[in-house]
């Protein structure tokens, strides 16, 4: 439950533990915790997974890391985390809903967690050429494979979530102006594409030196502080 572990102890994600044996997760997503894991078995097996994980695969434990992470599963029992839990889902689904209305195509055709999941190579661009505008800018999205891709090394699709920027205070009317930068950034990459050619090593060539691009990254810059 890596990526919904916020949303599960919060409340508002399915509740794996009915339904398995064993759970593992990563700590430091939508949980806000330190970059650790987590394993949880029923009581039969605990003794196994302890085993299996020390002395046979991993070494001493990090006491930083176990202590950050007491720390975050506190905080995730407050109200306060379950308020923030909600207003990432909300950010979402008002980020969703906004690059809908700019005629991009969503996979599952919204959002009902913390990520959307855009479609990019409909539109003419790889996701890699998406991400890598999208750094050039300070917004940070990951390149991902959608339904129909044939490589994962040039996905046609990006994923972007919103608990980084709800951690920031982003409320819904700010998620609006996310997506209009994302839209800018997007036509800016097709202009680029078209005048340096579709190989991306000259697309990145491109970036660097667009005016256009450079005006974009100086308005999210004072957006953002």
């Amino acid at each position: 439950m890596a990526h919904v572990s916020g949303l599960v102890a919060a409340g508002e994600a399915n509740d794996p533990f009915k339904y398995a044996d064993v759970v593992t997760s990563t700590t430091h997503k939508t949980l806000r915790g330190p970059r650790s894991g987590m394993i949880f078995a029923k009581k039969e097996l605990m003794d196994k997974v302890d085993f299996a994980v020390f002395p046979m695969l991993q070494g001493g434990p990090h006491n930083h890391q176990i202590a950050a992470l007491a720390a975050q599963l506190k905080q995730a029992k407050s109200p306060e985390f379950k308020n923030y839990i909600k207003q990432v889902k909300s950010n979402a689904t008002v980020l969703a809903d906004e690059l809908k209305s700019k005629g991009y195509k969503l996979i599952t055709d919204g959002t009902s967690n913390h990520i959307v999941l855009m479609s990019c190579i409909d539109k003419g661009l790889t996701g890699s050429k998406v991400e890598n505008a999208m750094d050039a800018v300070h917004i940070t999205l990951n390149k991902n494979t959608i339904i129909g891709d044939k490589s994962a090394i040039t996905p046609g699709g990006i994923r972007i979530g919103t608990p980084a920027v709800t951690t920031r205070g982003y409320l819904e009317n700010d998620m609006k102006e996310v997506a209009r930068f994302i839209d800018e950034g997007f036509k800016i990459s097709l202009d680029i594409q078209k005048e340096k050619g579709k190989k991306l090593s000259d697309f990145n060539a491109g970036l660097k030196t667009n005016k256009e691009l450079a005006d974009l990254r100086d308005e999210v810059h004072k957006f953002a502080t």
